[in-house]
């Protein structure tokens, strides 16, 4: 027995000496570096048979590349050796000192970690004058800049950047670009104009002639007054930088260097309205506009209806107002309002026109008066006020009940008394008892308990057949599910209905929540379009990427605008269509 635990020790010894053996480690580049400069990290296990790696929490990096992986295995004088190695570039986002935890692998059953790393980051660091670095001579040569139109607007008053590549193709060859970091509009309502295609275009940087593309267009609206700082656009650059020799060819050979391009940060300086001559019934309009009431009608029979249209039409901040109600008379039943856009969205800001209709229905016969509306807007280009004020709308009804000739009539009857009401109690009935003594078996009741399990079996084959058919309808059982879950994480948000901003967090809240319980990412914290990015990378079509995502921009800017009860039921109904879409294809 002393001999069989002896030898299961000599194992478990052995096993934990194997294990031991074991290098897993984490190895970097460098450890301090600039905020403009790239880390390479690799992690490496030097045995055969390991498995399930799970890279660390790149906590205040970015993943600019990897995972690569490669192994190699040689064998010298009968010593082999083997190893397997993760590889990443990564690039910092802040300045510190940071500590890369551990990754993790697993190598027969057992979890091995790796190595911790700290890396200290710092400012970003010049690169030294070298005329012969290609570096350099890309650096010099390639710039990304972002042009505002206007750097001192009023608040509410459209502005436009525009986000230009300069390249001296005589110096470089540009030949790859990808987007690393989204430029954030904190303060701002923004959108973007889609650029379909770069096209190349003679310019100047710097009085010398450059080549440039516009690479991004974004129309902004200041929501509040102060400094507002446009966070900067980065770009990942490959370029060419020809080395003086040619091929067999004749062609240019060229040294490929990779570098990141920042549009710098811009400084906003918005304005605030001026309060002197401020109408008392402003809103918020600001831009150059055209305000109108008009009534489809003005003659109605009876039960008919007008469409009284509350119009704004021009160029100005039209997604943020809200257009003022009309008041309605006695007698008029009035509907709550459709609203409608026609916007377009150009580098000049936003232009086309709004309106609220409203469906008008006379309760009886006579005239009826609507009054007039007041609306005032700034325009920021003349510096001032304007209110308008419409003609109050009339409305006839030509038949119908006046209001005069309606009377209530009570018609009032007499209490006769009867000396007979109240007769004396009969001490005597002829009544018959309804209990009878009746045996069950046999009985009415007794032949219908026999029969109904009888009947039970075709209705439940009935029910069973249609529980197949539904089981086996995958379509309807996937949208019924979608449509499950859309209500389960939008269930607050219904609750907050009619409380704007309340509503407009719980409905963002429920969108993010979605996408972290669907694809396991924390998008709280990212921008919309790398949320986009994220959906087109899991195969969901682009209409419903465009729907999901202006939702998510509509709760960002709701929140400081007027917003209607029925806008935020539409906009309910959006979200929940979008995460329905969105589930069906996951």
């Amino acid at each position: 027995m002393k001999r069989k635990y002896l030898t299961i020790l000599i194992l478990l010894i052995t096993v934990q000496s194997v294990v031991a053996q074991v290098t897993f480690k984490t190895v970097v580049s460098k450890t301090e570096l600039g905020l403009n400069e790239r880390l390479r990290i690799e992690f490496s296990i030097d045995r055969q048979g390991g498995d399930d790696f799970t890279p660390p929490d790149f906590k205040n990096f970015k993943v600019l590349a990897g995972p690569s992986q490669s192994s190699s295995f040689s064998s010298i004088n009968g010593k082999t050796s083997y190893k397997l190695t993760y590889t990443y570039v990564i690039q910092p986002t802040a300045k510190g000192t940071f500590t890369i935890p551990s990754a993790t692998v697993t190598y027969e059953g057992e979890q091995i970690k790796s190595n911790t790393v700290r890396i200290t980051v710092t400012d970003a660091i010049e690169i030294p004058e070298d005329p012969e670095d290609p570096r350099y001579i890309a650096q010099q040569n390639i710039h990304l800049v972002a042009e505002v139109s206007n750097m001192t607007p009023y608040v509410g008053e459209s502005i436009s950047v525009v986000y230009k590549l300069y390249v001296d193709i005589n110096q470089v060859n540009v030949q790859n670009t990808r987007e690393a970091s989204s430029p954030s509009f904190n303060g701002f309502w923004s959108q973007n104009i889609e650029v379909k295609k770069w096209v190349a275009k003679n310019g100047t940087y710097g009085g010398k002639p450059h080549r440039f593309v516009i690479v991004r267009k974004t129309v902004l609206i200041p929501t509040k007054a102060g400094n507002l700082e446009i966070e900067p656009l980065e770009m990942e650059i490959t370029a060419g930088v020809p080395i003086g020799r040619r091929d067999f060819f004749g062609n240019m050979l060229m040294n490929d260097v990779n570098f990141t391009l920042t549009s710098g940060k811009r400084t906003i300086r918005v304005k605030e309205l001026p309060s002197e001559d401020k109408p008392f019934n402003f809103n918020g309009a600001v831009g150059d506009f055209e305000f109108s009431v008009t009534s489809s009608k003005t003659e109605l029979k009876s039960n008919e209806s007008a469409q009284i249209k509350v119009e704004l039409k021009g160029e100005g901040n039209l997604k943020l107002i809200k257009l003022p109600g009309i008041e309605s008379s006695n007698g008029l039943e009035v509907y709550d309002p459709e609203h409608k856009e026609n916007i377009s969205t150009t580098l000049n800001g936003l232009s086309g026109s709004v309106y609220d209709q409203y469906a008008v229905v006379p309760q009886s016969r006579g005239k009826f008066k609507i009054p007039g509306v007041s609306f005032s807007y700034f325009n920021p280009k003349e510096g001032k006020y304007h209110s308008v004020d419409t003609a109050p709308i009339v409305l006839n009804a030509l038949t119908g009940v006046e209001l005069s000739d309606q009377t209530i009539v009570s018609n009032k009857q007499t209490v006769i008394t009867n000396e007979g009401d109240i007769r004396y109690i009969h001490l005597k009935t002829d009544f018959v008892s309804t209990l009878e003594d009746e045996e069950f078996f046999g009985s009415d009741l007794f032949y219908l308990l026999m029969i109904l399990p009888l009947l039970s079996i075709p209705l439940g084959i009935f029910i069973g057949r249609k529980k197949l058919e539904r089981d086996s309808d995958i379509v309807g059982n996937k949208r019924r599910k979608a449509d499950r879950l859309a209500r389960k994480f939008l269930s607050q948000a219904r609750k907050e209905l009619g409380k704007k901003e309340a509503f407009y967090i719980a409905l963002e809240k429920a969108l993010h929540n979605y996408l972290k319980a669907k694809l396991h990412v924390e998008t709280s914290e990212i921008s919309i379009e790398k949320i986009a990015e994220i959906l087109e990378n899991k195969k969901v079509d682009e209409l419903t990427i465009q729907e999901f995502s202006k939702v998510l921009e509509n709760c960002d800017y709701a929140r400081y605008t007027p917003s209607t009860d029925v806008m935020m039921k539409q906009e309910y109904e959006n979200a929940k269509m979008a995460i329905s879409k969105i589930d069906k294809q996951l």
